[in-house]
């Protein structure tokens, strides 16, 4: 099939709306890229492998839309380890609860609830299929290539860190602030809530996100596996500045395997109401209701299998234990916190916002926090995360403080504005 000069003409035009305080900053991608023919129909090919026929499609009000696939074609099943997987239809054991944390009454404008925007309609998947946010080509476009689309870019310049500190995708404008576990427990499984807001991105290739980390391996070779999930703002990624929940996956470093969501073979999803990448809706507001969600990620400790469930033990899916080599066992240390890239477009540091855009000392309903932090241990038991570390590489742009107490149990307030007078 011949191509149109319109087909390969490709007009790329990102419009952001970030709010910023109580004013709006409207931010204006335009780049005219000449797409040849070749290229082209390899991120169409890529496409049609990826987006699978639907039983059934939802329009999101948001722009996005969601195929209703059925389970046994969706994409996690492409993948060359999962050939004669079959998906896991008893439910896995949850972990018991030790206890049990209640949020006080001085605390009572948090609202649970934060959903996702394509139900707003009241339209759902019927039984049977599992929700996937359709990629597109210019989904494709705004990564560096194709083989970049949906994953994480790896760190060039580790920095220098405490020998059992954490060393996620850092160095290479990566910033964070985190609290971790030691790195000689047996862990096997993470949990937390964490509130839901809508930092400001300034520019197209940064992201904002707050996320659990599960890990094995090593930190400074090329066997680190990691689970992930969590929320973020990535323009870059989505086209668009709405939190939305995600998930990433990686079994060698960040080099070659894994992906955010389902942009790539590997996470089985069971769940018809959760869309993965889909924007997270109701938001938390500056000194109004917090909106918070609650992640936890486990291994079935009959088949294996790493879940994940979302809000009050949903589940949403899960990542088979056949992908991965140090987790196929167990986990050895678990982060939970916020990460950022500092690309320094400017020449100066970025004013990416992490988490609500203020510092942790500013507290309840001002700064974004992590409450009631939990692992799971070898009896399948949630833990209070008591002995816990924390890192921030500047703190003038991002920090963290962490507490306890006995409504959040362990918990941190975290995030910053980025750039301002003290971090250039």
């Amino acid at each position: 099939m011949v191509l149109s000069l319109l087909q390969r003409l490709v007009l790329l035009h990102l419009s952001l709306v970030l709010l910023c305080g109580t004013f709006a900053l409207s931010l204006n991608y335009t780049t005219y890229r000449q797409v040849g023919d070749l290229r082209l129909a390899r991120i169409q090919k890529h496409l049609d492998t990826l987006n699978k026929p639907p039983v059934f499609s939802i329009q999101s009000p948001d722009g996005d839309i969601i195929d209703c696939v059925h389970k046994r074609k969706q994409p996690a099943l492409d993948h060359p380890l999962l050939k004669n997987h079959k998906i896991q239809r008893v439910a896995p054991e949850m972990p018991k609860m030790r206890s049990m944390a209640n949020i006080s009454g001085s605390d009572g404008y948090i609202r649970r609830g934060a959903w996702q925007m394509w139900h707003k309609k009241g339209e759902r998947c019927p039984k049977g299929t599992v929700p996937v946010r359709r990629s597109t080509v210019h989904d494709v476009l705004r990564a560096n290539s194709l083989y970049d689309f949906g994953k994480k870019r790896r760190s060039v310049a580790p920095l220098a860190r405490r020998a059992d500190a954490p060393d996620v995708v850092s160095g290479n404008g990566h910033e964070h602030a985190i609290a971790y576990t030691g790195t000689s427990k047996e862990v096997y499984g993470a949990k937390a809530t964490i509130n839901v807001w809508d930092p400001k991105i300034e520019v197209l290739n940064e992201f904002s996100l707050s996320q659990i980390w599960v890990l094995s391996g090593s930190f400074d070779g090329s066997d680190l596996n990691s689970i992930e999930a969590g929320w973020q703002v990535s323009p870059e990624l989505y086209g668009d500045s709405r939190p939305r929940l995600f998930t990433y996956w990686t079994s060698d470093a960040y080099q070659a395997t894994g992906c955010y969501n389902l942009l790539c073979s590997g996470f089985v999803q069971t769940n018809s109401r959760i869309a993965i990448g889909a924007a997270i809706s109701p938001l938390s507001e500056f000194q109004a209701s917090q909106f918070d969600v609650t992640i936890v990620i486990w291994k079935d400790p009959k088949l294996g299998n790493w879940w994940m469930g979302f809000g009050d033990n949903t589940l949403v899916g899960y990542w088979p234990a056949e992908l991965f080599t140090h987790l196929a066992d167990r986990a050895t240390m678990v982060e939970w916190g916020g990460e950022v890239v500092n690309s320094r477009a400017n020449g100066q540091h970025t004013s990416t916002e992490m988490g609500s855009g203020h510092f942790a000392e500013e507290g309840f309903g001002k700064a974004s926090y992590f409450r009631n932090l939990e692992i799971v241990d070898s009896d399948n038991s949630l833990i209070s995360a008591h002995d816990i570390s924390t890192l921030a590489e500047n703190t003038n742009c991002y920090n963290i403080k962490s507490s306890s107490n006995n409504q959040w149990g362990t918990y941190f307030y975290y995030g910053g504005p980025g750039r301002n007078p003290a971090c250039q």
